[in-house]
């Protein structure tokens, strides 16, 4: 199996945990004429969708792999933006937790530090109730839905910027530091990113 393949079947494998209809996440292998046309062929999906978020250039790197599986359906572009947030997050939070005995950290970056950790593990849990309900949309329930959805990627985005907030008093030159506020920017920025596609969802309707 050539490396296209292996790199197929596991998105594919991705893209099935996101969807609620496994039949979405097709796992059909392609030939060699059709692997050098297909991501061009479906990018303009990814580029409609992104064109609605902040930081656009973020948003396509991050989501052009979801691109052959949501096409144009504004409920799995909103899927995909919380999933990618959430993936980082954690990443964040043991980046975090790997932090907690740091010697390398001043006493006001150990608290700043501190009150992320608190402050990623509630954004998180905000995140994980605003996917459980993209995964089950009701034309019924919509405008609830969508009224829950902001509330709850608006909490998340204000507890990630909150998080950087508390660097700002510290002017700490610590390298820890430093990657620390860089990767919770890109957080807060997919996060803003997953708030907007969201909002276009609920613009457009089921």
């Amino acid at each position: 199996m050539n490396s296209y393949l292996i790199m197929y079947t596991l998105l594919s494998l991705l893209l099935l945990a996101l969807s609620p209809n496994p039949s979405l996440a097709s796992t059909r292998n392609y030939t060699d004429d059709t692997n050098a046309s297909i991501v061009p062929r479906y990018s303009r999906y990814v580029k409609d969708a992104c064109n609605v978020t902040r930081y656009k250039q973020l948003c396509l790197r991050t989501l052009w792999p979801f691109t052959i599986v949501a096409k144009n359906n504004s409920s799995k572009w909103a899927r995909a933006g919380v999933a990618v947030t959430i993936t980082d997050t954690k990443r964040i939070l043991r980046l975090l937790l790997k932090t907690r005995n740091s010697s390398a950290v001043g006493k006001r970056e150990r608290i700043a530090l501190s009150d992320c950790r608190e402050l990623y593990v509630d954004s998180l849990d905000n995140l994980y109730q605003s996917l459980s309900v993209l995964r089950k949309l009701d034309a019924d329930q919509f405008q609830q839905q969508m009224s829950d959805l902001a509330t709850w990627l608006s909490a998340a985005l204000t507890d990630e910027d909150t998080c950087l907030d508390g660097f700002e008093e510290t002017m700490s030159k610590s390298s820890t530091v430093r990657m620390i506020k860089r990767k919770a920017t890109r957080c807060m920025h997919l996060c803003s990113n997953a708030l907007a596609l969201t909002n276009k969802l609920a613009y457009d309707g089921l």
